[in-house]
């Protein structure tokens, strides 16, 4: 064997990944909540530091950015690296978000999730089955209002005009959309009265006669109880309908009874929009929501007088943890808060259309535009958008509500699929019953419109929106008219 081949190297070798810290697992987990979430988690760390106190009232000047004016984009060379005493202000300079340290939260490991979980709402059960069926982002903007416009018994009230002119939408939208909603778990929710509530649960076990049908259209009259004259309105006799009085109190007039016990159903907005007056140049206010965004800072005067007791090492070292934790946590708050409002102001001036004219004017646009546009990574706008809620003038929405793919035609304009998807929808719900589009037809219509697509592209569309085609339409709303 020849011992000449044989040597020995020593390489050295320079690598780079990212290390999981847990003030990065917690940084992390911070920028998931909501401010609801937040609360709670503050009270818990309150309690186990005593350096750390709780402000209830935030200070309104804070926290806020105007769409018309622009953001700074100073960095922070080494944010929750200083030790100095600070509070909490959810607007205060130092949160702009840097490059240094584990302060970043766009340095986060993709893969990495931390989520709160609690008790399920009757909220939360219905967004679930509403994001079951439906793929497009307006159908789910519109059900999402829908949802938080039910009372404490799963009713929708309002009038139908009403919440269209709001939102932006058509009345037939709505409609249709209740048509599918109303099917949803619990059965009865989305009724707009109570007959409506029982007619939905007998439909489902198959008792909806005739006589059912006549005893809900009179059922007022059992307040007086004109059996005689409720039986002659039902046509059947008193005993009859003694059974059918039996089957109704077997239902449930309160869809949303069994959910009572939870917490609020309606989500709260983390963030809030309003519009600002003409005279100082129009545009729209972002702000957080300071009454559910506590603040807190650490005690200064507690920390000198515990600082001067602590006289042996372990106590010394107690202090110095809890100092170093305290003012840790105020900042990754504080950066927290001026993340949540980059992100969210960003998509306020993109979407101005849609606030200011309704659903269909939607923009496309994308996680990556965001991210560019304020300097952070695509995987920390993913995380503020879900999960975080903003007040506006046409509604309570979740942000990552905004985000919609875009579609270039010939003519290379950027349009949004689910923009053209609404515009198809809304053609075919306002059609003429006698003349019924036909997607040829719709392809032109929207070519006026500057928008060139293929009709097979329509046809795609429609399809995915569950819509039947020209000729189903127009053997379905034969019926209907007949009926």
């Amino acid at each position: 064997m020849n011992m000449s081949n044989i040597s020995q190297k020593l390489d050295l070798r320079q690598s780079q990944h990212l290390v999981m810290t847990p003030q990065l697992q917690q940084a992390i987990k911070l920028l998931q909540m909501n401010n609801i979430e937040l609360n709670d988690f503050i009270e818990a760390e309150i309690e186990k530091n005593p350096l750390l106190e709780k402000q209830e009232a935030a200070p309104e000047e804070s926290g806020e950015t105007e769409s018309h004016t622009e953001e700074s984009k100073d960095e922070i060379e080494a944010a929750f690296e200083s030790p100095d005493n600070s509070d909490f202000d959810s607007g205060s300079s130092m949160a702009d978000m840097g490059s240094g340290g584990n302060s970043k939260f766009d340095t986060m490991d993709d893969n990495f999730e931390n989520r709160v979980s609690d008790e399920k709402t009757l909220r939360e059960h219905l967004m679930e089955q509403l994001f079951l069926d439906y793929a497009n982002e307006r159908d789910r903007m519109v059900g999402c209002l829908l949802i938080d416009h039910l009372d404490e018994s799963g009713y929708l009230r309002q009038d139908i005009d009403e919440l269209a002119e709001k939102i932006g939408c058509s009345p037939e939208r709505i409609e249709n959309l209740l048509t599918q909603m109303k099917q949803f778990d619990p059965t009865g929710v989305f009724a707009k009265d109570l007959q409506e509530c029982f007619t939905l649960q007998l439909e489902e076990q198959g008792k909806l006669d005739a006589p059912m049908k006549a005893f809900l259209q009179y059922m007022d009259m059992l307040a007086d109880h004109d059996f005689k004259g409720l039986a002659d309105k039902c046509g059947v006799n008193e005993t009859y309908l003694m059974d059918m009085v039996e089957e109704i109190k077997t239902l449930n007039p309160k869809p949303a009874g069994e959910f009572d016990h939870l917490v609020i159903q309606t989500a709260i907005p983390d963030v809030l929009m309003k519009r600002l007056p003409k005279n100082i140049g129009g545009g729209w206010r972002v702000e957080l929501n300071h009454e559910t965004l506590p603040r807190i800072l650490v005690q200064n005067e507690y920390v000198a007088e515990i600082s001067a007791r602590a006289k042996t090492k372990e106590d010394k070292s107690y202090v110095s943890e809890q100092l170093a934790s305290a003012n840790w946590l105020v900042r990754a708050l504080d950066q927290r808060a001026q993340t949540i409002l980059k992100v969210a102001s960003a998509i306020v001036e993109h979407q101005d259309a849609f606030f200011n004219y309704g659903i269909e004017f939607l923009q496309p646009l994308t996680l990556k535009e965001v991210a560019d546009e304020i300097e952070m990574h695509e995987s920390t706008v993913s995380r503020v958008t879900n999960n975080k809620y903003i007040g506006t003038p046409r509604g309570l929405f979740e942000l990552k509500f905004f985000f919609t793919t875009a579609l270039v035609s010939e003519g290379g304009i950027a349009h949004s699929a689910e923009a053209i998807k609404a515009k198809i929808k809304s053609l075919i719900d306002s059609e003429d019953p006698k003349k019924i589009l036909s997607d040829d037809k719709i392809v032109a219509i929207l070519k006026e419109e500057g928008i060139d697509l293929a009709r097979r592209t329509v046809a795609k569309y429609r399809e995915a929106m569950h819509i039947g085609s020209s000729v189903a339409r127009r053997k379905q709303k034969k019926t209907r008219i007949k009926d």
